[in-house]
């Protein structure tokens, strides 16, 4: 036995990946060698400091009688109602001071004991040895067996493995493990991210039985010319390799070439087989897929790819990054059921089950090492340890434990040398050891901006323009850069509403062969559920240094709801084109990069004023890869004068398929056939001037100051000219981006506060018109504003002029009305639908007739901001009104202010009032996805310029 009584945490702040930890190899689920589970509750103490407790708690006969219990795998500060400590969201700064190795004496330190049995049939000491397994532990781990030291290691995300057949025992085994929040892994560890200490992946114990397998590796290529696989399996035992499907049975180390289905994301052909040798049978999943750099371009099995891809952080609103089997499974769905095609496993090798969902369901992978040095950009990358060959080794271990755990899965076709770590030796030392152990994929890392170590020209947030020079090879750079393929590894993000600019940046993807796609930031947000703000985000668990709502930054919302911008998404980067054609055609394009249309069926509705009046099946031909197709519609349905008609077509599933039942909708089109006519006001009714009231066919307006009172037994309040909307994170923008911030102008300009003037109240014999002039205090800018009513009688027309008086310097938020109704709930719209829209956001919407409550208009975004639009209404109902607009407009209603939006920092700060407010828009400035990334393009502006529309109001039942 070798314990120590003594505490000895060198090792923490030692840069060496640790000790005792055998070599990496890859993993696989499961095998016919027993193995046993020891996550489930464990006893846990936690200490302030990684030296307050002795080792004694690792020794036989330990009294733990009195510590807590927590959930492994967990994270600790996720657990025990915050008796042991809070969660920490920083974006790249260091939580503690910068000097490494070295990390702060306050360094929280849990203590984790776990007292297992062997079950009855578990194999004896002569039949073989045994191996614990920890898959995940944050920051850095030392482990006891029955009082015997282990080891130590670091690299929270990747594999460890310790033999210890020689220590186990048939009952009352005792595993101590020492788990400490700061070491000198921290330091590459700074991945924008909570900082969650804990073991929070599995611990499992696994029998290997003599003559079992140590290590194997599956190359499995694919020859597009000739339809041919050839398989061999390296492994460190000998044995056979058997595949069925296939009739192979082979030799270990044996090429077999034979007629093959080649696995892609669209098709992802898998074939079962197993690795048979003297001791253990290994199931395999073998999918045949080659990867190449050719003609300066990314091709599997000959094509280029086209990457529609998300990064993705591993998180749970409970559990953090502690994620079960379904969780990931829920992810993997979502994604190909928003046509997502792609995932960057941002920053660090995802858990290795995640990896067996993208081979089985078909998702090309960017794994990334569990790597970031981010922090040491404030002091202008010095000390930097990726350019420090003491850490070195680490480096390399990281790399070597992803590589090594990963490399049997079709899916993973490019390895990542890790994000935002600058530049240096040590980084160069990864991808060459990478370059020499797997020749089958390519090498991927941001940073290395003139593509010395790397296979792939990656950028992150570079603008439409720059993306579109990179596209036309008018770049620049260095000759072996300018000769690779481009991606945006991170593009567009999705913080609060947005991002804009999706489909503008997916026209340039597509226009140019060397762009082969890009990865939205990120896909989920990582709100912390909370009792009392509905999700907690950086700075609410009282953190001394914190980035606030930048964690919350994803297509879904914390519990796994797709955001407007995750539909948006999926329009956008749809494998099918429904465009019109000619002459009443229908274009036709397959956007895939393999597949044919076979497993699509297409249907047709005909809509008359968004209503369908006819339906039925369209005759699509099984269109190849990239073939497009002219397909004769039927004819259109005849309809009244003036109305609006059009085609609505949809690609959907024609069979259930493993990710979605038939019917799902993967692909959709409209094409217009007749425009409608803009509603129109003969005046008839002149307006009746009283003592305190002026009517006007069925509205009522205070004599005095012209306001709207009513329309019909509707109470009106407050209409009047509106330009302010919540800022979105968009708005706000991030400081690094540019100087232009929209909402940081808008707020200095004082366009959230501004006054309205009365000029005049002017009673015609056929209109009342109203003139003011709306303007923010202490500037000259100001708005001359002219409404102008008239009525038939039965419906009144509100005309609104917009005349800019001084020197805009900057676009205005929104331009329209907006006005409250005492009662509203029920909204029916004829526009675009069924989600929120924005100017740069609007792909996704169809117009067709749409019905909602006024309470789920809204998207509840963690941090409250503008949301809800919904664009191009022709009319709305609610509240007893109907509105139409000329020309269409943006339309948002809810239960409170603006202004109340925009005070709100969590969702529970809205509380819901008696009055709906209703915004009627002209026109609405683009969102771009300037929290970290560009803003809006400037044709997405809304420019400050002479503008007039009109809306015509009518009471319903």
């Amino acid at each position: 036995m070798s314990f120590r009584t003594t505490t000895d945490v060198a090792y923490v702040e030692d840069v060496s990946p640790g000790s005792g930890a055998l070599a990496p190899r890859a993993w696989y689920a499961s095998s016919d060698a027993r193995s046993l589970s020891l996550n489930g509750s464990w006893r846990f103490r936690l200490s302030a400091t990684a030296d307050a407790e002795d080792d004694s708690f690792a020794e036989e006969g330990y009294d733990a009688g009195g510590w807590a219990e927590i959930a492994v795998p967990g994270h600790w500060v996720l657990q025990g109602d915050g008796a042991f400590g809070s969660p920490a969201y920083t974006n790249h700064l260091y939580p503690f001071p910068v000097d490494p190795p070295r990390v702060p004496t306050e360094n929280p330190t849990g203590d984790h004991l776990r007292v297992f049995d062997l079950p009855a049939d578990w194999p004896g000491p002569d039949e073989g040895g045994a191996l614990l397994r920890f898959d995940g532990v944050e920051s850095c781990a030392r482990v006891w067996l029955n009082g015997t030291d282990i080891g130590e290691f670091k690299g929270s995300r990747i594999p460890h493995e310790f033999a210890v057949g020689h220590l186990l025992r048939p009952t009352g085994n005792v595993l101590a493990v020492r788990v400490h929040q700061w070491s000198a892994g921290s330091y590459l560890e700074d991945q924008d991210q909570w900082w969650l200490p804990g073991i929070f992946r599995d611990v499992t114990l696994l029998h290997r039985p003599a003559g079992g397998v140590l290590d194997f590796f599956v190359h499995a290529s694919y020859d597009h010319l000739t339809g041919a696989g050839t398989l061999r399996v390296d492994s460190d035992v000998d044995g056979r390799v058997v595949v069925p499907a296939l009739d192979i049975d082979v030799g270990t180390g044996c090429p077999v070439t034979v007629p093959v289905r080649p696995w892609t994301a669209e098709t992802p052909a898998l074939y079962d087989g197993e690795l048979v040798t003297g001791g253990e049978r290994v199931p395999l999943r073998i999918g045949f897929r080659t990867v190449e750099l050719t003609d300066g371009l990314i091709k599997v099995n000959g094509r280029p790819v086209l990457f529609k891809g998300v990064n993705r952080h591993e998180w749970h609103p409970e559990k953090g990054r502690a994620l079960d089997l379904e969780t990931m499974r829920a992810d993997v769905l979502l994604m190909k059921r928003h046509n997502v095609n792609a995932v960057r496993t941002s920053h660090y090798p995802p858990h290795p089950a995640f990896l067996d969902l993208c081979d089985e369901y078909g998702l090309w992978v960017i794994d990334e090492c569990d790597l970031e040095t981010h922090g040491f950009v404030e002091q202008d990358w010095r000390d930097n340890p990726v350019d420090d060959d003491r850490w070195t080794p680490a480096l390399l271990d990281r790399a070597a434990r992803m590589v090594e755990r990963d490399k049997n899965h079709p899916s993973v076709v490019i390895w990542s040398l890790g994000n935002e770590a600058g530049t240096g030796r040590g980084l160069t030392a990864m991808a060459e050891w990478i370059h020499g152990r797997d020749t089958s994929r390519l090498v991927h890392y941001e940073g290395d901006i003139d593509c010395r170590d790397t296979d792939v020209y990656s950028r992150m947030y570079a603008s439409h323009d720059e993306v579109e020079r990179i596209g036309q090879g008018q770049d620049g750079g260095t000759h072996r850069r300018r000769a690779l393929p481009f991606i945006l590894c991170e593009y567009a993000h999705a913080m609060g509403n947005g991002p804009g600019g999706l489909a503008d940046y997916q026209r340039i993807f597509e226009a140019h062969e060397r762009l082969q796609g890009a990865f939205v930031w990120e896909w989920i947000d990582h709100g912390i559920k909370h009792p009392e703000l509905g999700h907690a985000y950086g700075g609410d668990f009282g953190e001394e240094l914190h980035d606030g709502n930048f964690v919350c930054d994803g297509l879904l919302l914390p519990d796994r709801t797709p955001s407007p911008g995750l539909a948006e998404f999926k329009k956008v980067i749809e494998p099918v084109a429904l465009t019109a054609g000619d002459d009443g055609t229908l274009r036709v394009t397959n956007k895939q990069d393999f597949a044919g249309l076979s497993a699509l069926a297409f249907t047709w509705a005909f809509r008359v004023d968004g209503e369908t009046v006819g339906s039925g099946d369209l005759e699509v031909p099984a269109l190849a890869a990239g073939e497009s197709a002219d397909v004769k519609l039927p004819p259109p349905v005849l309809a009244p004068a003036g109305a609006e008609t059009g085609w609505t077509v949809r690609a959907v599933l024609a069979e259930d398929t493993a990710w979605a039942d038939r019917g799902h909708v993967v692909a959709w089109g409209q094409v217009p056939v007749s425009a409608r006519t803009s509603p129109a006001v003969t005046p008839t009714a002149a307006p009746v001037a009283g003592e305190r009231v002026v009517t006007l066919g069925p509205a009522r307006f205070d004599a005095r100051t012209g306001a709207l009172l009513g329309i019909g037994r509707v109470d009106v309040t407050g209409l009047r000219l509106d330009v302010w909307r919540a800022p979105t994170d968009n708005d706000d923008g991030a400081p690094w981006q540019s100087d232009v911030r929209f909402g940081v102008l808008w707020r200095e300009l004082g366009l959230h506060r501004m006054r309205h003037r009365l000029d005049a109240v002017e009673v015609g014999d056929g209109a009342l018109t109203v003139r003011s002039r709306v303007a923010p205090a202490a500037r000259e800018v100001g708005l001359s504003t002219v409404y102008r009513w008239v009525s038939d009688g039965d419906r009144v027309q509100l005309t609104v002029s917009v005349t800019p008086e001084g020197d805009w310097t900057v676009p205005l938020p929104r331009l329209g009305i907006r006005f409250g109704l005492s009662a509203a709930d029920r909204v029916s719209w004829f526009g675009g639908g069924p989600g929120e829209a924005y100017p740069d956001s609007r792909t996704a919407s169809e117009l067709g007739r749409w019905l909602s409550t006024v309470d789920a208009l809204q998207t509840p975004y963690v941090r409250p901001q503008e949301n809800g639009a919904r664009a191009d209404v022709r009319w709305a109902e609610l509240g007893g009104l109907r509105v139409e607009g000329a020309p269409a407009f943006w339309f948002s209603a809810r239960r409170w202010t603006t202004e109340q939006l925009d005070a709100a920092r969590h969702l529970t700060d809205l509380v819901p009032g008696e009055t709906v407010w209703v915004n009627l828009d002209h026109g609405q400035h683009g969102l771009g996805s300037q929290s970290c990334g560009p803003g809006p393009l400037p044709r997405h502006f809304l420019d400050v310029a002479p503008a007039q529309f009109s809306f015509v109001f009518s009471p319903i039942d």
